[in-house]
């Protein structure tokens, strides 16, 4: 039988620390764990002390307090000039590394000349989508103003990123990691590295954001990207150690540290392949599930995707390629890095490493052996086998079928035959207030209809508690990427031509792993089970930004008639108001 480590490959971007920005950290717990502003706790000089003097004692669940500030800068990430988007000066941004339920405060200043948002893809904002920072939950921060966010990693370790939900401005940078390390004394099922490092890579254009949204807004679709990066540049380079052993001043044995490398894809388009010259990889985490430690010579990782692997410096001291290229596409673009190992002489040469000669068939059987670790835990003490998602009787089922129609003469994305219009009114806040004819929750069907494209904003209701299954169905040659905020959902099955009942046979009930974006490759299917213990409203989108920007997106609303703290927070204090929510009481 071929060995999966033969058969299916390694790719492994590597990328140094980058700066996390100041922040400043105070060990002072809420009621329920909320994160909550200083200036609460003011209310008596005496109070104050006695929190913070209770808070250092218990240590636990700290603050972490940011300041970010966003402005435009010009740089040449492909070599010509242009705008971007960068937060406290840099591009990326800062990286974000805590720890499982840290509160972290940050206050976001807009110094841009149009409302602008973050969103934090990956962290699912328990009982708190007021924190999502997407254009349904959030008012856009205006020009010269701020905003401050408050939210918690609750029970949630991993590779996670955040970038701009405004606009098209996730074209112009503004993005950066989120590295959520686990508690003292919660296992790993793994051995400590020596280096942890992230990766931020995906496809780039040189045509500024405005253009490319002005672009999209006459009706066009993006045309390739120009190039790939590789936290922000085309090349890079990271180094690792190895340690030589002597036996009796005679022999000399090269033994190689382990690194983490965190690999995410920040793309706006194209699916990724990561690989490293001479050197294989250990998969060991999946935004946030600790998997099967199987080994690959490369991976696939689509867009939106993030995963963790270990490398072992383990080959002859010298310098070796690290190369990401696009994936299914009649032109390749490629990024390189070098991987250095800090005892070598020897520079790169020869030619890249190629990428694998399987196609969209080998990347889906590589998808299917990512496996849930059943006996290891992930935030949480308890195994992740605990949880016997496959024996609970599902709900509900969507089917969701993506389109590219065009409607009045323009290119536009749709779900079932519904293309998402953002309204000027967060769809939350609607809610909240009970302010009518914002969004609408039977324009679109939970299968899909066949009728002709129309616009809308669509919202499917669902209760809190259900759980769901969702099919989503592509019958495009495109390679397609979805997203759902607030949740995981376990991956059950993949398959090529049309789901249909029959194929929950297929379904892996037993250790398929959860991650909150998920590939459905070319005239295929993907099939998904998804828990809805997280009341709010979350967006469910294609995380290839062009086609959620013209539409292919939607929101779960998962409600309970039950109003109570155990289910959701209240709305924040400093909740920004806008639209028809202006003047509001909260």
């Amino acid at each position: 039988m071929v060995s999966r480590k033969d058969k299916f490959g390694l790719n492994i971007p590597h990328s140094a620390h980058q700066p996390m920005g100041k922040a400043v950290v105070f060990c002072c717990r809420s009621k329920m764990g909320k994160p909550v502003l200083l200036h609460s706790l003011l209310l008596s000089g005496l109070l104050l002390l006695a929190v913070l003097d209770v808070s250092l004692v218990n240590a636990d669940d700290p603050y972490r307090f940011y300041t970010w500030t966003v402005t435009y800068g010009t740089i040449s990430p492909l070599g010509a000039p242009q705008q971007v988007i960068l937060i406290n000066g840099q591009f990326p941004g800062p990286q974000l590394d805590v720890v499982t339920n840290d509160n972290l405060v940050l206050n976001l200043i807009n110094k841009l000349d149009v409302p602008f948002l973050l969103t934090w893809n990956g962290i699912k904002q328990r009982k708190n989508s007021w924190q999502d920072g997407v254009l349904g939950t959030n008012c856009p921060i205006p020009p010269g103003s701020n905003y401050t966010y408050n939210f918690q990693p609750k029970d949630q370790i991993g590779s996670f990123t955040y970038f701009p939900s405004t606009g098209f401005h996730r074209a112009a940078g503004g993005y950066g990691a989120i590295n959520v390390y686990q508690r003292p004394r919660i296992p790993v099922p793994y051995a400590t590295p020596d280096g942890d490092f992230t990766l931020l890579v995906g496809d780039w254009y040189k045509t500024g954001h405005k253009a490319l949204q002005a672009s999209l807004d006459s009706g066009k679709s993006l045309p390739f990207p120009d190039g790939v990066l590789i936290n922000g540049h085309t090349q890079a380079t990271f180094s690792g150690d190895q340690v030589i052993l002597f036996f009796c001043h005679i022999l000399a044995l090269s033994t190689g540290k382990t690194y983490k490398f965190r690999v995410s894809n920040v793309g706006l388009k194209n699916t990724l392949n990561f690989r490293i010259q001479g050197h294989t990889m250990k998969l060991i985490e999946v935004e946030g599930s600790h998997v099967v430690q199987n080994m690959y010579d490369s991976l696939d990782v689509h867009v939106g995707q993030s995963v963790n692997v270990l490398v072992t410096l383990n080959q002859a001291p010298k310098d070796y390629y690290i190369v990401a290229s696009t994936r299914f596409t009649p032109k390749k673009l490629v990024a390189s890095g070098v991987l250095h190992y800090t005892n070598s002489k020897t520079p790169v040469s020869g030619p890249l490493p190629a990428e694998p000669s399987y196609q969209l068939h080998g990347s889906m059987e590589q998808a299917r052996t990512y496996r849930w670790n059943l006996t290891a835990n992930a935030a949480r003490p308890n195994p992740q086998g605990s949880f016997h998602y496959g024996k609970i009787t599902t709900t509900k089922t969507i089917v969701l079928s993506n389109s590219a129609p065009l409607i009045n003469g323009k290119q536009r994305y749709a779900v079932n035959g519904v293309s998402y219009v953002n309204a000027d009114t967060p769809l939350k806040l609607a809610d909240y207030f009970n302010i009518p004819g914002v969004f609408s929750t039977s324009s679109l069907q939970t299968v899909p209809n066949g009728g002709a494209a129309t616009v809308a904003t669509s919202v499917i209701p669902t209760s809190l508690h259900d759980f769901i299954e969702v099919v989503f169905q592509n019958d495009e040659n495109a390679m397609q990427s979805w997203h759902l905020d607030g949740y995981d959902f376990w991956v059950v099955g993949f398959g090529s031509g049309q789901w249909a009942p029959a194929k929950r046979s297929t379904y892996n009930l037993v250790d398929a792993l959860t991650r909150h974006t998920t590939q459905v490759y070319p005239n295929s299917w993907t099939a998904i089970l998804v828990s809805l213990d997280n009341q709010g409203m979350w967006n469910m989108r294609s995380a290839i930004w062009e086609r959620q920007y013209l539409g292919q997106q939607f929101y779960l609303r998962v409600w309970s008639a039950v109003q109570s703290l155990a289910n959701e927070y209240f709305i924040p204090t400093n909740a920004l108001l806008c639209g028809k929510a202006v003047g509001k009481s909260h």
